[in-house]
């Protein structure tokens, strides 16, 4: 038993080696430029291992981005429209030291390669947003003609918009004060003012102390 025991423990720490190996290189190369050969090295590992545990690269490829926002967990404890706020912040200032975070944001563009439109990254996190915003609703945080599957979406497409150009124009240093500014431009239309009001911001709901 204590055998088996050890040999599933390091078959874990491989696969976990691999998927960070390889989204190293999907964020430098991304999907068409990335190659498994690479992955494998750079995980120090030979190729049959990595076929051991993936069929191929879209695989990877696929895993990696359905694992998103389970790496997004926010520090502090809250509930619908702050959650909706700290889960954002908590992704832009965690994307420029995650690895996997920072390949799901290069392979963004080229999921439709390897995920099922119903499945891929945008519609998990609008899935994620809607559900706080839900509870927004019904804690009567936002304004009565607030559709919140539009608004999820709004505010998902928003973060991908900011995470590319923050990436060109700073390599993601200033995408928390993007986010932060995407959300102070919505909240008035969305949300009522003493929900607004109640709300925080900055690092601190993104780190924890």
């Amino acid at each position: 038993m204590t055998g088996r025991v050890i040999k599933q423990e390091r078959a874990i720490q491989t696969r976990a080696a691999l998927l960070r190996a390889a989204a190293e290189v999907f964020a430098e190369s991304g999907y068409a430029g990335a190659n498994v050969s690479a992955m494998a090295e750079r995980a120090g590992l030979t190729l049959g291992a990595l076929y051991f545990h993936f069929r191929n690269k879209g695989h990877i490829a696929r895993e990696i981005v359905l694992s998103q926002p389970g790496l997004v967990v926010p520090p502090h404890s809250s509930t619908g429209l702050q959650h909706a706020v700290d889960t954002t912040l908590t992704w832009a200032y965690q994307l420029a030291d995650d690895p996997v975070l920072l390949a799901g944001a290069r392979l963004v563009l080229e999921q439709e390669h390897f995920v099922e439109p119903a499945e891929n990254t945008h519609q998990q996190w609008t899935r994620v947003i809607s559900s706080d915003l839900h509870e927004a609703k019904r804690r009567r945080e936002l304004r009565a003609a607030a559709d919140v599957e539009v608004v999820s979406r709004l505010v998902v497409n928003a973060c991908t918009g900011a995470q590319m150009h923050s990436h060109l124009e700073s390599r993601r240093r200033d995408l928390p004060v993007r986010v932060e500014e995407m959300w102070r431009c919505l909240l008035p239309a969305i949300a009522v003012p003493s929900a607004v009001r109640g709300l925080q911001f900055g690092e601190s709901r993104a780190k924890s102390v």
